[in-house]
């Protein structure tokens, strides 16, 4: 049974104050920081709050609800307007005829602006008045679009970027054929009609691609917008490169002027604001002002073109000084890493609302959301617009009426069951259809040294432990904050350590003094294999991450065999803070380390400390063999190229054997981080993956017994002095 985690429902506010706050309409839209909620309400009260992609919304109470229907169903523009084209038409009709219609017109602004309730299965729906928008007056390829669940969480979500002073837009992970581009389209539309002295634009993979979106999505929209929704509008009907609101010029006559007088002899006002889309370049809108900015397929951009530096341009036309005044769009599926969709997972991560800096937005400015394929599957939503997850037990039809007899969970299984032989088919496919962002940014496999296959056998398998709380995220510190004593381990949501096992108490802080120096207790269990740094800034404030992984081995104690079961990459403010994150997990676990000695600030910190014994020699040399700096601090260097081979070799045979679907299930390595430096790597250029730097130094000292040095042995024969004789003739001859 499938159980969605992409909206729920959460109680952040205590009911009575909800209660309270609604009897006198105190609710505003926009960030309340007081319960850390944005509030898309625009009537003062608040009902539900959902949390979506860790950020809580509060919906409006329930209002008026239209219980007509039991779906969304849209409802046609009155006949009587079907000769009204422009403002200018309706100001010819009669005043009764006016009067009728008002209410009407009126009604729909008001839903246009502060969205619409209905009855959808026999629960109350809202929708926002984007959503709404999109839904009865968007002219899309196929018409009126279905109304879809995914759709509405999408616009929710989208509201409350709008509503936020602290975002500048969101950051959309998105499925093929989802729809994006015309809702995109839509709300381009939707804001231009009534925005004043403003600009809006579009961004696309190429050039083409933008103008594309503009002639066929965004004029058609505003083409077929009714009267009352549609501004003055200058130039041809249907323009190629600008769709501007204003007051056409025209020459001055006496005639004219007198037809074009309103009835306070004054001339019809405008907006003055346009739509256009530019080609795609780095530089593409820098110095101009936008109140919105479509970015359509923002993860395939090529070199030379580079998302990450666009928007960089970009998010400055979005605001004066502090203050945000325009919004950005953003939505794609995303290429294989190297071919843009690298820079744009840097830029979705960018976008995490739980990460923030001190002026309370994401390192982006945008917010990133992520709606997995299931929810927006084509064949797979019913006539009400909710996905079928699971196969129905009773029949379901979709909104053409056509019967849906498997549930999309299955269906999607069986495409990527018929793909396991073909790696970069499957890659592909889950990069179009996505049901976790790690399937979303899925590289290609022709450029891996290890088995793809196996390792993303194992990160699909990750996905739903996750859910389980299988990995825990924490800190290690010091008992009363005394150092060299007992570590303990807490859990903690801004911990740097993801850990999947922690020994039992009689393990833990097992730690053995021989002549003044700490050793190992747990050796016969585990190892750590780490990739340290030494400075603690760079000129670019970026610099490579220090990363620890901790391995077991088979023993006879209460530990899981062969098992990665910690995991940091992370580069603190200090390298000591480093060292010291590194020299609590040592203790805790009561492990050795194996650890890279080209950067070697680590190795004397923990000789320093009394820990020399913590960090393991390098296995594939005897003592004596060591040099004068190995024997002093221990470690391993990273310059052999014999070390390189056997570094990846170690890498490659843990993964043929403990990891992805074997004979006794699945691995035991739960940390997709990992597993994706793993997909990644390329052995020419180490620097670059930590993560697989460490985790392979683990793997090493894990198994150190296979790099030992065997001394050769040069069997001599035996000499026995014997003589040989010719026994030819009367008398043996010895031979000389």
């Amino acid at each position: 049974m499938y159980e969605q985690t992409l909206i729920k429902t959460v109680s952040p506010i205590k009911k009575n104050i909800i209660k309270k706050n609604n009897r006198y309409k105190k609710w505003e839209y926009g960030y309340n920081k007081e319960y850390d909620v944005v509030v898309i309400s625009k009537d003062g009260t608040i009902g539900d709050i959902v949390e979506i992609q860790n950020l809580c919304i509060a919906l409006p109470s329930v209002t008026k609800l239209n219980k007509v229907n039991n779906k969304w169903t849209a409802i046609d523009l009155p006949k009587e307007f079907k000769n009204l084209k422009t403002i200018f038409d309706w100001e010819t009709y009669p005043e009764q005829f006016k009067n009728k219609w008002y209410p009407y017109i009126d009604e729909e602004f008001e839903r246009r602006e502060k969205g619409y309730w209905f009855n959808n299965n026999n629960e109350p729906t809202y929708i926002t008045g984007t959503h709404y928008m999109y839904l009865q007056w968007s002219k899309i390829d196929v018409g009126r679009p279905d109304y879809r669940e995914a759709n509405r969480i999408f616009y929710i979500f989208w509201e409350a970027c709008k509503a936020d002073y602290r975002s500048y837009g969101i950051c959309y992970l998105k499925n093929r054929r989802s729809g994006f581009s015309f809702m995109a389209s839509n709300e381009t539309v939707n804001q231009a009609t009534i925005s004043k002295d403003a600009r809006f634009g579009i961004l696309s993979k190429s050039g083409a691609d933008a103008k594309k979106m503009f002639t066929d999505k965004v004029v058609p929209i505003s083409v077929n917008y009714p009267f009352f929704f549609k501004p003055i509008q200058d130039g041809m009907d249907r323009p190629k490169t600008e769709l501007a609101y204003r007051v056409p010029a025209a020459k001055f006559t006496r005639n004219s002027l007198r037809s074009t007088l309103g009835d306070n002899n004054e001339l019809p006002e405008g907006l003055d604001t346009t739509i256009d889309w530019k080609n795609t370049g780095d530089n593409s809108y820098d110095g101009e002002k936008l109140r919105l900015l479509v970015h359509d397929e923002s993860g395939k951009w090529e070199r030379p073109d580079n998302i990450l530096n666009n928007w960089r341009v970009t998010k400055t036309t979005l605001r004066l000084g502090s203050r945000i005044i325009g919004k950005c769009m953003m939505g794609s599926t995303s290429n294989s890493l190297d071919k843009g969709g690298d820079n744009f997972k840097r830029l979705y991560d960018d976008s995490d609302v739980t990460k923030r800096n001190k002026n309370g937005q994401t390192s982006s400015g945008l917010y990133s959301l992520f709606i997995p394929m299931e929810w927006n599957y084509e064949g797979y939503i019913n006539s009400n617009g909710y996905p079928v997850f699971d196969t129905p037990k009773v029949p379901e039809s979709d909104a053409d009426g056509l019967p849906i007899e498997t549930g999309v969970i299955d269906f999607w299984q069986n495409e990527v069951e018929g793909l396991k032989n073909d790696s970069d088919g499957l890659n592909e496919y889950y990069r179009q259809f996505p049901r976790t962002e790690e399937h979303a940014f899925r590289d290609e496999a022709k450029n891996s040294i290890f088995n793809l296959s196996k390792i993303y056998e194992q990160i699909d398998y990750n996905e739903d432990l996750e859910r389980k709380g299988f990995i825990t995220k924490g800190s290690f510190l010091w008992e009363n904050g005394v150092k060299d004593t007992k570590v303990m381990f807490a859990p903690n949501k801004s911990g740097r350590f993801l850990v999947s096992w922690t020994p039992d108490k009689k393990l833990e802080n097992n730690v053995i003094t021989k002549n003044g120096i700490k050793h190992p207790g747990n050796e016969h269990i585990g190892a750590f294999g780490c990739d340290s740094y030494d400075i603690s800034g760079t000129t670019d404030g970026q610099g490579s991450k220090g990363s620890l992984h901790g391995l077991t081995k088979f023993s006879m104690e209460d530990a899981p065999p062969n098992t990665f079961f910690l995991e940091y990459i992370a580069r603190p403010q200090t390298a000591e803070m480093f060292f010291e994150d590194v020299l609590m997990a040592l203790v805790y676990y009561g492990m050795p380390m194996l650890a890279e000695n080209n950067k070697p600030r680590l190795l004397y910190y923990l000789k320093r400390r009394g820990y020399r014994g913590f960090a393991m020699n390098r296995p594939d040399k005897v003592w004596n063999k060591l040099s004068v700096a190995e024997r002093e601090v221990g470690g391993i260097p990273n310059s052999s190229e014999d070390i390189k081979q056997v570094h990846a070799a170690a890498i490659e045979t843990y993964i043929q054997k403990h990891v992805g679907m074997n004979d006794d299930g699945f691995g035991n390595i739960y940390f997709n981080t990992t597993l994706n430096d793993w997909a990644k790597f390329d052995i020419n250029k180490r620097t670059k993956f930590d993560a697989t730097i460490s985790s392979g130094l683990a793997i090493m000292a894990c198994n150190r017994h296979l790099y030992h040095p065997r001394p050769k042995y040069e069997k001599k024969g035996l000499d026995l002095k014997l003589s040989r004789f010719n026994n030819k003739g009367m008398q043996s001859q010895i031979i000389q």
